[in-house]
């Protein structure tokens, strides 16, 4: 089988046969949108993994590559399920293991291989370290003129090609972290590797693009990520405000830089998060806060004028907030069509999406050995995702892949 070429057969993107080739080889019943296309993942720890998880949700057969030892994250521990690493599972599923060791030569041979009949490659190894394998992209586009091949980087390949790719030094590097804090603390991280997950996303919504133009062209291109560029175009109005103004934003706690009440609030019995972000929404809160005098005053008339006089309005609606609990508040003012909300920990979080009815909460496998995991975000009418495959175990798949390669060589122990 040589890498499937997308057709632009009006009822099926991927032939019909490709499909089910590749489902029998590694027994995916997935229909999805991406069913029949075959992902070589070189990558490991968040930002490709969760890409190709992404695409492995919606039907790609995903191959991940494994060094002997293993992805990084199969050792992040705690929190464990049945002793492994929650955060592996968090983004493994739906994927096939395989662990190569790329100086041994049957090796090499496979990955090659491999990389030969993938529709699409992700990699996220240092600029040019596949290049003395023969993996890098000029080297498989040779053999294989129709890859999309996707590569994931911490800096680029220019000068920042040399620094390591860590999310948590794009978070201190990019100005994420000059934002996030009260004004006068240290600045912090945030609690999630959001540029890990963004620059996934980035890799993902690029890699769908290549294999769209690939339908006209019949060619597979190189596509580029790097954590870096992802945090500036994730950071969207602070680093626009900063090149369309010159304003060098600062760290506000939790205030927002143009809007207020923007932000949590005390209550009775703690929290709540005000999002008022036209004067329409304070008229209202003023009317559902019993305030009707804040309403009227012309200090507080305008988003403007709110956004300058913050220091005095702010502990006017503390005063008006202290007097119900946060759940009250939030009834009262769901109500009234304002936006708000508790600040819940992550438990509730999800108890809250599932009383809202966005079920989160998937099986990922079959039967009594089945995991819990969060829903693709993603709903498509015609073509689900799906969940059928549980994370791997380290080089789990090795018959399987060696066998659709056409080999047949016994794992290694």
């Amino acid at each position: 089988m040589t890498a499937q070429l997308i057709t632009t057969d009006q009822d099926s993107n991927i032939p019909a046969e490709a499909a089910a080739a590749v489902h029998d080889a590694f027994g995916r019943s997935s229909s999805g949108p991406l069913a029949g296309l075959v992902v070589a993942d070189f990558s490991r720890v968040l930002a490709g993994p969760y890409c190709t998880m992404m695409l492995a949700d919606m039907g790609a057969t995903v191959l991940k590559v494994e060094g002997k030892s293993g992805d990084e994250t199969r050792a992040w521990k705690p929190p464990v399920r049945d002793g492994e690493s929650t955060y592996y599972l968090s983004i493994n599923r739906n994927k096939r293991s395989i662990a190569l060791d790329f100086d041994d030569d049957e090796d090499l041979a496979a990955a090659r291989d491999l990389a030969a009949r993938a529709d699409v490659v992700v990699e996220n190894f240092k600029p040019h370290g596949l290049e003395r394998f023969g993996l890098d992209y000029e080297t498989v586009r040779d053999g294989n003129p129709t890859v999309v091949y996707a590569s994931i980087t911490g800096f680029g390949t220019a000068e920042g090609a040399a620094l390591p790719g860590y999310d948590l030094l794009v978070q201190a590097l990019s100005g994420l972290m000059s934002l996030t804090g009260e004004p006068e603390a240290p600045a912090y991280r945030s609690g999630v590797a959001v540029f890990d997950v963004m620059t996934g996303l980035h890799a993902a919504v690029g890699i769908l693009a290549a294999l769209n133009e690939r339908t006209r062209s019949g060619t597979g291109q190189h596509i580029e990520v790097n954590l870096m560029s992802s945090a500036l175009s994730g950071m969207v109005n602070q680093t626009a405000g900063y090149l369309l103004s010159g304003t060098v934003p600062r760290r506000m706690g939790n205030d927002h830089p143009s809007i207020f009440p923007y932000g949590p609030f005390p209550t009775a019995d703690g929290e709540i998060v005000l999002a008022i972000g036209n004067d329409r929404q304070f008229r209202a809160l003023c009317d559902a806060l019993g305030a009707p005098r804040l309403r009227d005053d012309p200090r507080f008339a305008t988003a403007h004028e709110r956004s300058m006089s913050r220091e005095t309005l702010r502990p006017l609606l503390t005063g008006l907030l202290s007097v119900r609990s946060a759940a009250e508040w939030f009834e009262i003012l769901t109500a009234a069509r304002l936006p708000c909300a508790p600040i819940n920990d992550v438990s509730r979080g999800i108890t809250f999406a599932e009383e809202i009815g966005l079920e989160p909460v998937v099986p990922v496998g079959d039967g009594d050995g089945a995991l819990p995991g969060i829903r693709n975000p993603m709903t498509f009418s015609r073509t689900p995702a799906s969940y059928d495959l549980l994370p791997p175990g380290l080089d789990a798949d090795r018959d399987a892949v060696l066998s659709w390669l056409g080999q047949s060589r016994p794992a290694q122990s």
